[in-house]
């Protein structure tokens, strides 16, 4: 690895031959897939951005520019500079230094606006200090997901400048084939919904897109994506690709490093703060039920070390031969359409994993234009023909009746929701339905990782809604900050709120797996005063699905480890508007408007009837090769 890394640095370092002398460029650095270039004298190169843009256009590489450490001013020194350069409207909330790359951290309530407005002033930081500030938000709410990240990565950052070396020299090797076979294998969720993931070979590289559990099913091989297969070979994986946070695209991915996986993770920032919340609660929740676990809180801290957090629209090598760009899916906090383009020009596949094509409160809707697809991997959860869900208008009219009809009996509703999306675009609802006096003023409790998903989405409003951006930005008004939502601590007596006057409740999980919208359940199932609202999709074998299904009687294990049967008495309803998955008419739309046509499509997460149906209706509608194979199935692309 020293080797090749000496090789490809020297062929970098001679064409950079047009690098002014005085910059005195000290060393340069492989750090995944970017080039860092070490200046003693990086006001040059900063002041005179043309000079940086010759270079990548020569090499074709993403450059960065970092001091040497030799120029870099004492932390305290720097402290007052950085002071002295952020203006009276944003407020600084504190400032970390990144002693192994050089940066430092400023975090402020608007960074949008210092980048945008006051970019000259990161220059000016940079040149005064010799520090390369990195601009990120502070989230108004607390949250210990976030704290712990940012508290890792820091106190990791010579490990992380390892990992990021070895990337580089993998992602920047010469090609041995310029041209070749280029395939998938299925490994899960294809016919099939939860535990998604799909293996990619080309003639140079392997890549893992989503590499999910299936919740709701007990401790077996049904449970795991099938990594036992031949074409699975982790010493060869250039890179995983994360879709997006829920736990059927990440919920496996630690096991990778348990054995032996060393190599890069891309996802988008929000999708890997989430993608640890909901890792971590993973574990938590199986050793209270004393369930076994595929890895350990030691694996979850090592796939963090090794993610690399790409933006929308960011074009990034991640293997010799493939390029990666993240676009919009809609689905939850950043959640990405997978572009990668093969080879050049050779392929281009996208992969929408799940997605939304059409506007929520929360989001906005699905991109579907690309700069080239030849194939198309794309979700069928609401495949089938009567999977016509209701408008978002009419989803929100019929919860606000429901918790109306509930709270006039003298009842309480249980909202049990996934705790990133959909918990967040239901306090939206539920925030505007008590503005505009469509719902009396009531209690919402709000309680399980809601409260950290929340405290995640608020770190990063830049990538909600406009008009949730319009409220946050200019009217300074947070839906979900407030008096309307009582956000409940961990030991809440939920018999004293069962028994006490009408209220709203959001719990996790959303498919009644466990957390506390279980236990809740257990304690309201009896009175037909309440209703349960499931607003999220039940899978198969899930509690919320036995439940919706109108099962009365429910064998539950106490805390005490005894048996009993719960008589559901409880309204039962389902609101199917709310998903953050296409139904039938979005992933029509999507297939008719994406631009450019695909050649194929293959139809994956989604119950083996839908995905058949959905690629047949694909076939005859637009007149392309569509196809749903099984899991352990390879297919050839090229």
């Amino acid at each position: 690895h020293s080797l090749r890394r000496r090789q490809r640095q020297m062929c970098i370092r001679d064409r950079l031959k047009t690098v002014p002398l005085e910059a005195r460029v000290t060393r340069i650095e492989f750090e995944g897939p970017e080039i860092a270039i070490y200046s003693a004298n990086p006001k040059i190169l900063i002041e005179d951005e043309s000079i940086v843009r010759k270079i990548a256009k020569v090499i074709k590489k993403r450059i960065i520019i970092r001091s040497d450490p030799s120029i870099r001013l004492p932390k305290e020194k720097a402290i007052e500079i950085i002071k002295e350069n952020i203006p009276n409207e944003i407020s600084l909330n504190e400032i970390f230094f990144d002693d192994s790359f050089g940066e430092a951290i400023i975090e402020v309530d608007k960074p949008g606006l210092m980048i945008s407005k006051y970019g000259e002033n990161l220059k000016s930081i940079m040149i005064k200090t010799g520090w390369k500030p990195r601009v990120t938000r502070k989230s108004p709410m607390k949250s210990t997901t976030l704290d712990w990240v940012k508290r890792l990565t820091l106190a990791e950052s010579e490990t992380r400048k390892k990992i990021l070396r070895n990337v580089g020299t993998r992602i920047h090797r010469p090609l041995v084939f310029s041209s070749g076979n280029i395939r998938i294998t299925c490994l899960g969720g294809f016919r099939e919904v939860g535990r998604s993931a799909i293996l990619l070979e080309t003639p140079d590289s392997m890549i893992l897109l989503d590499c999910g559990v299936k919740t709701g099913v007990s401790y077996s091989i049904n449970e795991f994506p099938r990594l036992d297969v031949p074409e699975f070979d982790i010493e060869r994986l250039d890179a995983v690709i994360i879709s997006h946070a829920h736990l059927d695209h990440c919920g496996f991915l630690p096991f990778l490093f348990k054995y032996g996986y060393d190599g890069p993770v891309y996802c988008t920032r929000p999708t890997r703060d989430l993608m640890m919340l909901l890792q971590i609660d993973y574990l938590e929740v199986a050793a209270r039920e004393g369930s076994l676990t595929p890895y350990t809180m030691r694996e979850v801290r090592e796939a963090l070390l090794h993610i690399i957090p790409l933006d929308y629209g960011e074009v990034t090598d991640i293997a010799p031969d493939v390029r990666l760009t993240f676009h919009n899916a809609g689905h939850i906090l950043g959640s990405a359409i997978v572009h990668l383009h093969i080879g050049e020009g050779e392929h281009n596949l996208v992969y929408t994993s799940d997605f939304k094509f059409g506007r929520t409160r929360l989001l906005e809707p699905a991109t579907y234009i690309f700069p080239r697809v030849e194939t198309l991997i794309m979700e069928s959860t609401y495949g089938a023909p009567s999977d016509i869900l209701p408008q978002r208008i009419e989803a929100e009219h019929q919860l606000i009746e429901i918790v109306n009809q509930t709270i006039s009996r003298g009842g309480k509703v249980l909202i049990p929701v996934l705790s990133v999306g959909r918990a967040q675009e239901i306090m939206i609802v539920l925030n505007e339905a008590f503005k505009a006096k469509y719902l009396p003023q009531v209690p919402v409790y709000v309680e399980g990782m809601v409260q950290e998903a929340t405290a995640i989405h608020m770190a990063y409003p830049e990538n909600l809604s406009r008009a949730l951006k319009e409220k946050i930005f200019h009217e300074n008004e947070n839906p979900f900050i407030g008096e309307t939502f009582q956000l409940l601590p961990p030991k809440v007596n939920r018999e004293e709120i069962v028994e006490g006057d009408p209220c709203i409740i959001l719990a996790t999980s959303g498919m009644l797996t466990g957390g506390p919208a279980l236990e809740y359940f257990k304690l309201m199932a009896t009175d037909e005063r309440n209703s349960i609202i499931f607003v999220s999709y039940q899978i198969a074998g899930t509690l919320g699905r036995r439940v919706l299904s109108g099962v009365k009687e429910i064998p539950i294990v106490t805390r005490a480890g005894k048996s009993e049967v719960i008589q559901v008495n409880m309204k039962v309803h389902s609101i199917q508007g709310f998903s953050g998955h296409s139904d039938r008419r979005q992933l029509l739309g999507f297939m008719k408007r994406i631009t450019p046509r695909p050649e194929k499509v293959i139809i994956c997460h989604g119950e083996e009837a839908k995905a058949l149906n959905l690629a047949e209706t694909f076939r005859q509608l637009f007149k392309v090769n569509a196809y749903a194979p099984r899991n352990l199935e390879t297919i050839r692309l090229k």
